[in-house]
């Protein structure tokens, strides 16, 4: 991990993977506010005394108190779903079999109010984000890039790989919590095409 100056109210913690970003976010979370990403933590506070207390510490992976299922049911008719084909060597039915064949986690959210990235899902669906992004992906598209999963809770530019599309409601400002989907949570997406 390296630690790295973010102005004069924080420093970022730049880590190997999503799992040690986690654990450093687990370590530190209770005492200082701080923002989880990818492959990194930004925490606030004096960089001086982050500098010491991060040199104190030991990384640590916080029990899991989240264990809500949330279902998302998906109609799996994405424009990218042959270009995935081609990154991953399945056909459409195997794409969507493998999506829906296991839970996924909230791992952090980010990006737009309400995108949360779902982590751990099957690895065959791994592919790069496209080459070129698109000006406009509707709200409620589910979509693949790198490791990760997400639905898009609003209309917005975007460069992940397009595999279908749901009807939830990721966001809602009037809700408590507004964002559907929170870090920890599990998620079954089930194919309602």
């Amino acid at each position: 991990m390296k630690l790295l100056p973010c102005g004069d109210s924080a420093v970022l913690l730049d880590c190997a993977s999503l799992d040690e970003a986690r654990k450093w976010h687990d370590a530190l979370a209770d005492s200082y506010e701080s923002v989880l990403g990818a492959r990194s933590v930004l925490v606030h506070g004096s960089p001086p005394e982050l500098r010491r207390i991060v040199s104190q510490t030991t990384p640590r992976s916080a029990p899991t108190f989240d264990d809500r299922l949330v279902r998302i049911p998906v109609r799996y008719d994405g424009p990218d779903l042959a270009d995935v084909a081609e990154h991953t060597g399945l056909d459409t039915e195997a794409i969507i079999e493998a999506h829906t064949g296991g839970e996924w986690e909230v791992a952090f959210a980010g990006f737009a109010p309400g995108f949360a990235y779902l982590s751990g899902g099957d690895s065959r669906l791994t592919v790069p984000r496209r080459a070129r992004p698109r000006q406009r992906i509707d709200g409620g598209s589910v979509g693949l890039a790198g490791g990760f999963t997400a639905v898009y809770p609003r209309e917005s530019p975007g460069g992940w790989q397009i595999i279908g599309h749901t009807e939830t409601t990721m966001f809602d400002a009037e809700r408590d919590p507004p964002a559907l989907l929170q870090p920890g949570m599990r998620v079954r997406f089930e194919d309602v095409s």
